[in-house]
């Protein structure tokens, strides 16, 4: 590894619901742990990228308490350890609270490092040209600047904040002169001709100690109440809901007097919409995105995803269709970023899909609904290798489970006994059991649950 770059520690931000992204992305499986652009997830493909020239162990990441554990799957699945890089966020403060915990934790634990900050949900294409750029970063942040990954725009997008660099400062970096909130399409325009305008990445790269001090000078009593948690990689909700929910950009960068803006083309995406993930992936000779079971007749510039059914298209442009168990979702591909008000709607109703996918994971593996009709509930459970499924009691419900594959230990009525492949067991009233995977492959269980009188029948039947 690069001596320069011995001390970096690279810090993925990995909060957030990706909203836009919807039906696929969810609250409780946000866009970040989905695969949309390979074999990766979007934060597996995000940490991969930067080891090498970054040093894996240094590695942190920032993400909701609700997904910690699915994080932590997901890097130990690319060979990176996750013990002792996850910082969590009892509740979302915007990036401003996110970078200043991961930040006074590293300063706890290392002596004038280097951070990058990089969201783990953006996509890179040319990754020898950003470990290029990314050198290039470092070496300013050791100089004391504060620097932001600026992209060199190729189209006047009007979905992205801008930066307008002045003074050159050498390898394509200038001065920061000013942020600028998303344009109109004739702004957008002239910032394109202009030649110093920059797409605002949201990736930075500064000395930590640096970026204490603007904190200190800038933002006083949100690092006061920081400090006041300590270093602790898990705050207390109560604590960390007083602080304010203020994006790194408003907090420092637009007042700083240390900003650097860094020119980058490496064909880099946020994947903030469907439009912007259809932009970013290669096309058919129709200008189609396809993937799935798909037949398209007459379609033209659509993207379409499927994941259970088939898709069939007939005399369609334009259009994004994103079909998933329960959820379907067609739009104008231009105005696709409006899925985050109707996601707000169900919210709003009560409705689950805003929340969660028929497939919800858990540390001990993942439940699947497959029916839900009155009464009955029908659910698809995996547990992972050495870890065990604690089935919840109810006083009204009839349970039974079912070994599908793999062998079970059950622990019930104080009893530990073989569940093998299938054989079931009955659950009543308020009896409770465990289920132990002890083998090296997943446990698969059927679960069926009948609450209300259709429990009452079963139980008056036996």
């Amino acid at each position: 590894m690069n001596d320069g770059m011995a001390n970096v520690y690279p810090v993925l931000l990995a909060g957030g619901t990706g909203t836009r992204l919807w039906p696929v992305s969810r609250e409780l499986y946000p866009k970040q742990l989905v695969n949309f652009t390979g074999n990766r997830s979007l934060v597996q493909a995000t940490a991969r990228r930067l080891v090498p020239p970054l040093a894996a162990e240094k590695i942190r990441l920032v993400c909701g308490r609700e997904h910690v554990h699915e994080i932590a799957r997901h890097m130990e699945e690319i060979g990176i350890p996750a013990e002792g890089k996850i910082l969590t966020e009892p509740c979302g403060r915007n990036t401003a609270p996110a970078i200043l915990l991961a930040l006074l934790n590293i300063l706890n634990q290392s002596a004038d490092p280097i951070m990058c900050v990089f969201p783990a949900d953006h996509v890179i294409r040319d990754i020898e040209t950003f470990h290029a750029r990314l050198k290039v970063a470092v070496g300013l942040a050791d100089q004391g600047f504060i620097v932001t990954f600026g992209i060199q725009p190729d189209y006047p997008e009007t979905g992205y904040g801008y930066i307008q660099g002045a003074a050159p400062l050498g390898d394509g970096a200038r001065v920061i002169e000013r942020f600028v909130e998303k344009p109109d399409r004739k702004t957008a325009q002239k910032y394109l001709q202009a030649g110093n305008f920059f797409w605002n990445s949201g990736m930075f790269t500064f000395r930590a100690a640096v970026m204490l001090e603007e904190f200190r000078l800038l933002q006083p009593a949100l690092l006061a109440r920081m400090q006041q948690m300590g270093t602790a990689a898990d705050p207390s909700e109560a604590q960390y809901r007083q602080l304010p929910d203020i994006s790194i950009d408003y907090a420092i960068m637009e007042a700083t007097r240390k900003g650097a803006v860094l020119a980058s083309d490496f064909g880099w995406s946020d994947i903030g919409s469907w439009k912007s993930l259809y932009d970013f992936l290669p096309k058919d000779p129709d200008e189609n995105v396809l993937d799935g079971d798909i037949i398209a007749k007459d379609t033209r510039h659509c993207f379409v995803l499927g994941h259970e059914r088939l898709i069939a298209t007939n005399h369609l442009k334009n259009v994004v269709v994103v079909e998933t168990p329960d959820s379907i979702f067609v739009s104008d591909l231009g105005r696709s970023r409006d899925v985050k008000s109707i996601v707000s709607r169900l919210k709003e109703r009560g409705r689950v899909e805003y929340h969660h996918h028929r497939t919800v994971h858990h540390p001990w593996g993942s439940a699947n609904l497959l029916e839900h009709s009155g009464d009955i509930e029908i659910k698809r459970l995996v547990v992972f290798p050495d870890r065990q499924f604690d089935c919840p009691t109810s006083p009204d419900a009839w349970q039974q489970l079912t070994v599908i594959s793999g062998q079970a230990r059950m622990m019930v009525k104080g009893q530990d006994q073989p569940l093998l492949c299938g054989q079931s067991c009955v659950l009543q009233d308020e009896e409770s059991a465990v289920f132990v995977n002890p083998d090296s492959e997943p446990l698969w269980l059927m679960h069926i649950i009948i609450s209300g009188q259709s429990a009452l029948d079963c139980k008056a039947r036996k």
